[in-house]
C-alpha cells in the first residue's frame, strides 16, 4: 500500500506555486531591515530576471523559505499581485486581501562564497548562483546572438536583463579560470552540482569553450569528474557530443521550449533558422541519449506559452524515452517580445507537475537522475516528486 503523503507540506508546494504564478507585490524600499546582501541572499540577475518589471536602483532578495518543508520560493515581484508583502512589527509577512498567507516571511541566507572574488576580481556570486540545496547554475554568457538577427526566442529576456543589469551587477563573459576557480570554492563549501549555459553562440566555439571550462575545471578540483551539465544548443554535427561526456559532463541538456511545430518556428526563429529546426532538435535529443544514456539528457519546455494537450504529449514523450522533461512555468519576462501577456493560472501550472511527476515515477526516474541532470533543486517539480518519492527533506 502507497504510503500517504504529508498533507501540510503539499500545500506548502501548492502556496509556492501560487506565489511563483501570481507573484508578490510590495514596495521597492521595503527590503531596507532584511539584511540583504549580508544575511539575507539578493537577486543576481546574470542571465535571466523575473520580475515583471525592472529595478535597477533597488535590490531585492532571491527566495523566500518556506516554513516546514524549507522549500525555496523565489521572489517574483508582480506589483498587481492579490499577495502582499508587508513589514510590520518588526517582520515581514504575506498577505492575501486580510489573511495571513506566511508569518514571519523567511528570506534564504546568503552563501558565503557571494562574499568573494576570483583571482582576477570577479564577483564569484556574478559567476555561479546559488540554486538551492548544493546546485549552482554558471551562466557563462549574459547575451544572446541571436538579437543580431533578430530572432531571439520571444518569451526570452536575456539581452534585455543584459542591457538593465550588466553595469549595475559588474556581469560579463566569464573566464574558463573564473568558472573553475569559483566551483572550487563552491564544492569546497558543500555543493556538489552545476549546470553551464548561455545564450546563442556558433556551435564551435561553443564545444571548445565547454571543453576549455571543464578541462580548467577537473585541473582546479584536482579530479577526473565534476558532476556537471552542460546546456546546449542542437548542433548540426552530433559528434560533438562525444566531446562533451569525455571533458568530463556527465549529464547534458538540450532545450526544445516548445513542443507543436508550428509554435516553434513562430517562437523560436533562431532555433528553427540556425539550429537545424525541429527535428534537428529532436534527433540531437536521441543521439544525446545514446552518447550519455537514459535519464542523463535534460529538455526544458516554456510552460503556459502553448495548448496544455499539447505541451503534455512533448512532456511525455520525451519522459518514455528517457530524457529528463521539464515544464518549466513560464513566468513573463521584462524586455522579452511577450511582456505584457501572461502565464496560465496556478491550477494550469499544477496539473501539468502533477502529470509529470506521475510520469517520471511510472518510467523509472530516481530521484538522484532528476537532481543531477537539472539545473536546480528546488522547482515545484523538485519539490513534489520529492514528497512523493519520500525524499528526506534538505535544509
Amino acid at each position: 500500500m502507497a504510503k500517504e503523503i504529508n498533507k501540510e507540506l503539499y500545500k506548502e508546494i501548492q502556496l509556492k506555486n501560487e506565489l511563483l504564478v501570481e507573484g508578490v507585490s510590495f514596495e521597492p524600499d521595503i527590503f531596507q531591515h532584511a539584511s540583504l546582501g549580508d544575511k539575507v541572499s539578493e537577486q543576481v540577475n546574470a542571465m535571466f530576471n523575473s520580475d515583471k518589471e525592472a529595478h535597477v536602483d533597488n535590490e531585492f532578495p532571491a527566495c523566500i523559505i518556506s516554513p516546514k518543508g524549507h522549500y525555496r520560493i523565489q521572489l517574483r515581484w508582480i506589483r498587481k499581485s492579490p499577495y502582499k508583502l508587508n513589514y510590520e512589527d518588526g517582520r515581514y509577512l504575506i498577505r492575501k486581501g486580510h489573511e495571513i498567507i506566511l508569518d514571519p516571511v523567511v528570506f534564504s541566507k546568503r552563501p558565503d562564497y557571494y562574499n568573494k572574488k576570483t583571482s582576477d576580481g570577479a564577483w564569484m556570486r556574478t559567476v555561479a548562483q546559488d540554486n538551492g540545496h548544493g546546485v549552482i547554475f554558471i551562466p557563462y554568457s549574459n547575451e544572446c546572438a541571436l538579437k543580431d538577427s533578430g530572432k531571439d526566442c520571444l518569451f526570452c529576456n536575456i539581452n534585455a536583463t543584459r542591457a538593465l543589469y550588466a553595469e549595475k551587477e559588474c556581469i560579463a563573459w566569464k573566464t574558463a579560470d573564473q568558472i573553475a576557480e569559483t566551483v572550487k570554492e563552491c564544492y569546497g563549501d558543500g555543493y556538489e552540482h552545476l549546470t553551464i549555459s548561455g545564450g546563442f553562440i556558433p556551435e564551435r566555439r561553443e564545444v571548445d569553450y565547454y571543453v576549455d571550462v571543464a578541462e580548467s575545471i577537473t585541473e582546479t578540483l584536482g579530479k577526473d569528474s565534476f558532476n556537471g551539465t552542460a546546456c546546449v544548443g542542437a548542433p548540426l554535427d552530433f559528434s560533438v557530443f562525444e566531446k562533451y561526456k569525455e571533458a568530463g559532463f556527465s549529464t547534458i541538456a538540450t532545450n526544445l521550449e516548445i513542443w507543436d511545430e508550428g509554435l516553434f518556428d513562430l517562437i523560436c526563429p533562431g532555433k528553427k533558422d540556425f539550429c537545424g529546426g525541429r527535428q534537428n532538435w529532436l534527433d540531437a535529443l536521441d543521439e544525446e541519449l545514446r552518447v550519455f544514456g537514459k535519464h542523463k539528457v535534460r529538455s526544458a519546455f516554456v510552460a503556459g506559452i502553448e495548448p496544455k494537450p499539447s505541451l503534455l504529449e512533448g512532456v511525455q514523450h520525451l519522459i518514455e524515452k528517457g530524457v529528463i522533461a521539464l515544464p518549466n512555468q513560464w513566468y513573463v519576462n521584462v524586455g522579452s517580445a511577450l511582456e505584457g501577456c501572461r502565464t496560465p493560472e496556478p491550477e494550469w501550472h499544477w496539473d501539468v507537475y502533477e502529470k509529470t511527476v506521475g510520469w517520471y515515477r511510472k518510467n523509472g526516474v530516481t530521484w538522484d537522475e532528476f537532481r543531477n541532470a537539472t539545473a536546480a533543486s528546488s522547482t515545484v517539480l523538485h519539490d513534489l516528486f520529492r514528497l512523493y518519492e519520500d525524499i528526506p527533506l534538505m535544509a
